[in-house]
């Protein structure tokens, strides 16, 4: 009678086995696992096509014992911004030659979100337009190593930033359609407090005080909930001394500028130009050809994850990088004839 088939152990691969088929001791492999200083190309290459061969996944918890578990946080406002994807394109980018990941989380406050990620003993955090004050910021950044994307703060020494020239970016803006015949040139804020939102109105304010139509000046402010963007939209564009450009402070709020003016019978850019930020891959639709200000995402991510592992490494000098915006035109904004 036939022996039956020995079948393969089901289970997690040990470090030891990995060991065993790369034929080096155990503390060769965790060393190729902690990149040591001094593994030569040969070693990390053997015991690497052994953890392939094997599928050897290492515990986080135990990397983080050993202290690393090369997990990156990414916490997002939203997800329904297109622009935060060219972000975490960005950031991919940057990791994918490291043995870095990143693990996303959604929160527009710094909170728990936050705090889960540094119980899971991750490496660094990547925070996206925080919503939170200064000594927050302050006290996550003194608990792991931090760079934020969105919030101007030059002064800081405790965390990295990355940003978009927000008040040049909206000075192009009103240059652009101030040249393309544009007067009275409203500006679509947003209603919660952030630095990006200063910057912005703060560059809009000073343009159109340069351009010599400082008397135009409006700056109109919602939420970013849908049905309060359309309301805010829809009075201004009804009233009486109704704009003819408006600058919206990101593109997912002037294509619903955009769909509120076609609903209303308003020719754009006849009777109403419309301008976002941000330059996401919508823009180029036949249906919105919106003028927008590129900031361009994937380099701000690709900079954000660069700082990062830098300061995960030990750097402690802060370093704040400035992304120069420039202006893309396109049918929403034509020049006036």
């Amino acid at each position: 009678m036939a022996e039956p088939k020995t079948t393969k152990r089901q289970g997690r691969v040990t470090i030891r086995e990995v060991a065993e088929d790369a034929g080096v001791s155990v503390a060769a492999v965790s060393k190729v696992l902690r990149d040591a200083y001094g593994v030569s190309d040969t070693l990390r290459a053997k015991v690497r096509n052994s953890m392939e061969k094997l599928n050897y996944r290492p515990l986080a918890s135990a990397r983080g014992l050993r202290g690393r578990t090369y997990a990156l946080g990414l916490l997002l406002p939203d997800l329904r911004n297109p622009f935060f994807a060219d972000i975490f394109d960005g950031v991919n980018s940057a990791l994918s030659r490291t043995q870095y990941q990143a693990m996303q989380g959604i929160s527009v406050a710094a909170n728990e979100v936050v705090e889960a990620m540094i119980n899971r003993q991750m490496d660094g955090l990547i925070l996206i337009g925080p919503n939170a004050v200064a000594e927050r910021l302050v006290d996550i950044s003194q608990r792991i190593p931090t760079v934020l994307i969105g919030h101007h703060d030059r002064a800081s020494t405790s965390f990295d930033t990355v940003n978009n020239d927000d008040q040049l970016g909206a000075r192009l803006v009103v240059r652009h359609l101030h040249a393309n015949g544009y007067r009275r040139i409203a500006m679509l804020s947003l209603m919660q407090a952030a630095s990006i939102i200063s910057e912005r109105e703060l560059g809009y304010r000073l343009e159109m005080l340069d351009q010599g139509m400082g008397t135009a000046i409006q700056i109109t402010r919602s939420s970013q909930v849908l049905r309060d963007v359309q309301i805010t939209v829809r009075k201004l564009l009804e009233s009486p001394d109704r704009p003819d450009a408006l600058f919206c402070w990101t593109d997912l709020i002037a294509i619903e500028a955009i769909s509120v003016a076609t609903e209303l019978g308003l020719s754009i850019p006849d009777d109403i130009a419309i301008v976002g930020y941000d330059n996401t891959m919508y823009c180029d639709f036949a249906q919105h050809r919106l003028t927008s200000v590129d900031q361009s995402g994937e380099t701000l991510g690709l900079q954000a994850a660069r700082l990062l592992i830098e300061r995960i490494e030990g750097r402690t000098e802060a370093e704040h990088f400035v992304v120069t915006p420039r202006i893309v035109a396109r049918a929403s904004s034509r020049r006036r004839g």
